[in-house]
């Protein structure tokens, strides 16, 4: 049957409804306070938008069921929805208030994400274009100051849904209208007082934090249009709470120590004997992440979040992707180290990898033709597309080595229920 829900449909919707109503009061004060005398249309909250019904199709299985027409309507809609409200994210609001300055590895614009409201209430977090496509992160970046890349957020979720992973939430590009779509929206003062007009006249704004407020880290309209990325808010944490979990495979955040699993090749015997990696999917699930990263190039996994009411055995959301698809020319076969180093592989994702590399189902032309659905398709340059089927190779060779090594008994995870002939055909690893 269908998969355990992780809304109830008539909370989540009393919940929805208190908070729409809530904001139509503040409007209508905030409108008062300024003498805008037209009076603003209180705002509708419908069960049937596409945002809410993304929402109560979050299930165990994933953020969204396949082939799913919500998500469909949910990418259309934030690409043409009008916004009715712009502001700093959570965030930044941290950063603009008590934030220790050492303690923040970031220096550059990193930090400059909007959460922008639709007029169907829906909310979605915007990530302005910084990098063009072209340009590769200089080599000699390390991976916590790299660029957050749009085009790699949209990308990310294409790829993930190809995979069949579905665990990063709807993302779509969008041109946004800087005037219209965020200054002329918002309430927050901070992010009002941040804009300004540039030598070339173009509309630009700028992150505000201690760190960083030099206008060399501003965004810029051309004149008012600017490229980002729109990415679909999960449910409130008060509906759906979700912990985040620091990952085991994290990376050294400084320029001289190690992590353990930097140097110690057994180390995912000492993963496997803590909880909650002893027993059940996670270590499964943290291996699919492994991979997914590896794929996209994203060094930067430090957490990973999952929601709280199903459990251990939950599956962890790939949030945050815009560090992804920065080095074409690079492989960072480390990525892989959850892979490698614990040889383990759920058959689903080995069949689903396998599948995609095949000549009639190559990953590069079916992420080509997925990402050709985009607005500011091309959303990846060719070498871009091309690296994944090189990766893809990649992940396949070390899953043969383990096999190899352990056999496949030991290597590959049942997680199917009953594999369909051709895809048992298929996962004959004599490749």
């Amino acid at each position: 049957g269908p998969a355990e829900p992780l809304l109830g449909a008539r909370e989540a919707l009393r919940y929805y409804r208190r908070k729409a109503a809530r904001w139509n009061r503040r409007h209508k004060l905030y409108r008062e306070e300024l003498n805008l005398t037209s009076p603003a249309a209180p705002l509708q909250l419908r069960p049937e938008a596409s945002w809410l019904q993304f929402h109560l199709g979050i299930s165990r299985d994933g953020l969204y069921p396949r082939s799913s027409p919500t998500v469909s309507r949910l990418l259309q809609d934030m690409q043409d929805f009008t916004t009715i409200s712009a502001d700093y994210s959570q965030d930044e609001k941290a950063l603009l208030g008590a934030c220790d300055c050492s303690q923040i590895v970031k220096p550059s614009g990193v930090h400059l994400k909007l959460v922008l409201r639709f007029q169907d209430f829906g909310k979605a977090m915007f990530k302005p274009m910084r990098q063009r496509r072209e340009e590769e992160t200089p080599e000699d970046f390390f991976y916590f100051v790299d660029f957050q890349r749009h085009n790699a957020e949209i990308a990310a979720f294409h790829l993930d849904r190809i995979l069949d992973f579905r665990r990063v939430p709807p993302t779509v590009g969008r041109l946004i209208n800087v005037t219209k779509e965020i200054l002329e929206v918002t309430k927050n003062e901070i992010l009002q007082s941040v804009f300004f007009v540039s030598p070339a006249s173009n509309v630009c704004f700028f992150a505000k934090c201690p760190y960083m407020c030099k206008t060399e880290y501003a965004v810029c309209g051309n004149p008012h249009l600017l490229e980002g990325s729109l990415s679909a808010f999960l449910p409130s944490l008060n509906l759906a709470p979700r912990l985040s979990i620091p990952n085991p495979w994290i990376r050294s955040y400084s320029f001289d120590g190690k992590e353990e699993w930097e140097v110690n090749p057994l180390y995912c015997n000492t993963v496997r004997e803590i909880y909650p990696y002893s027993n059940g999917n996670r270590l499964l699930n943290v291996i699919d992440m492994a991979i997914f990263d590896f794929l996209t190039g994203n060094m930067d996994r430090h957490h990973y979040e999952m929601f709280t009411k199903f459990g251990d055995d939950g599956f962890l959301l790939h949030l945050d992707n815009a560090r992804g698809f920065g080095r074409h020319s690079h492989d960072e076969t480390s990525i892989l180290a959850p892979l490698s180093q614990c040889c383990m592989i759920k058959r689903s994702t080995l069949l689903r990898l396998q599948l995609l590399a095949e000549p009639e189902y190559r990953l590069s032309d079916v992420m080509r033709e997925s990402l050709l659905q985009d607005p500011l398709a091309p959303v990846l340059t060719e070498p871009h597309l091309l690296a994944l089927d090189r990766r893809l190779q990649l992940i396949l060779k070390a899953v043969r080595k383990c096999i190899d090594t352990y056999g496949e008994a030991k290597v590959v995870a049942n997680d199917t229920t009953q594999p369909k002939a051709p895809a048992s055909d298929r996962a004959k690893l004599t490749t």
